[in-house]
């Protein structure tokens, strides 16, 4: 399977990050989304955003990746500030699968998942074995080297997802960023992303970091969730220790009960029942 650069595995120390974000002040479309915002990224860490509607997650991702500025705060990549990195040198690091990418109109497979070696290519190095080598491997790892010649339009939304996620393994990133990876997507499909996302986590040293909508599926798989409300960070942990019914309607103003999830052992949340209006008499 495609895997980061080895170097870059080797310097990796776990538990440590090297993705942060320190007192951010974040706006978008006008509207500040986040105050003083504090995050760390665990490194080797599958660490899922979650939060309700319009809480500044995918906002967040982007100020991650470098998409987004920070009106005030800084992000820091390996400890130094993402804006002042060369763009192509941070793309060599921090891999990014945007929320509804759209891929250019006939194109293959293959042409798309050839793209995440861009960063890796310029003036003095052209298209070569070792890019050929690391396309096919991240095909093959996330079971789209048969669809190789089909257009990508042409795909169901979960063989797409995978393309996606195809092109950004074949960047050679140590950290992948994902923004709603499941978003349209039945839940077979859902499940299917996501076991793969879990599988380059635990077999190849990756640091991901998705943004989910589905709090069950972030306790299931996260090894470290961050719960967001209003642009502020809620708790941070180990989902096994943070989840819990005061937690659920404290960000999201659910009433629930926190169970054992039988087939994971990890955090099941159950909605409180809806209160059933009495029979009527007759």
């Amino acid at each position: 399977m495609t895997r980061p650069d080895e170097k870059e595995i080797r310097t990796m120390r776990p538990g440590t990050a090297r993705l942060v974000g320190e007192t951010l002040t974040l706006v978008y479309d006008r509207r500040t989304v986040a105050e003083n915002l504090t995050v760390a990224v665990p490194d080797r860490s599958f660490t899922v955003i979650i939060g309700p509607n319009a809480c500044g997650k995918s906002t967040l991702l982007r100020a991650l990746a470098r998409l987004l500025r920070p009106t005030r705060g800084t992000v820091l990549l390996d400890g130094a500030d993402i804006h002042r990195r060369p763009a192509r040198q941070v793309a060599r690091t921090l891999g990014l699968l945007p929320q509804s990418a759209v891929a250019p109109d006939g194109i293959t497979v293959a042409e798309l998942v050839d793209r995440g070696r861009y960063p890796h290519q310029g003036l003095l190095r052209q298209w070569s074995r070792e890019d050929e080598r690391v396309v096919v491997e991240a095909m093959a790892a996330t079971g789209v080297a048969t669809l190789a010649d089909r257009p990508v339009d042409e795909l169901s939304g979960g063989q797409r997802q995978r393309v996606w996620i195809a092109m950004a393994l074949a960047q050679q990133t140590p950290l992948l960023l994902l923004d709603e990876p499941t978003t349209y997507l039945d839940i077979a499909h859902q499940v299917e992303v996501l076991d793969l996302c879990a599988r380059l986590h635990e077999e190849q040293g990756r640091t991901l970091v998705a943004v989910l909508h589905d709090l069950h599926q972030a306790a299931r798989y996260a090894t470290h969730l961050v719960a967001l409300r209003d642009g502020r960070v809620v708790a941070a942990g180990d989902p096994r220790r943070i989840v819990t019914a005061e937690l659920v309607e404290e960000v999201f103003g659910l009433p629930c009960r926190v169970i054992e999830d039988p087939e994971t052992g990890t955090p099941l949340v159950l909605p409180a029942a809806r209160r059933r209006p009495a029979p009527t008499a007759g």
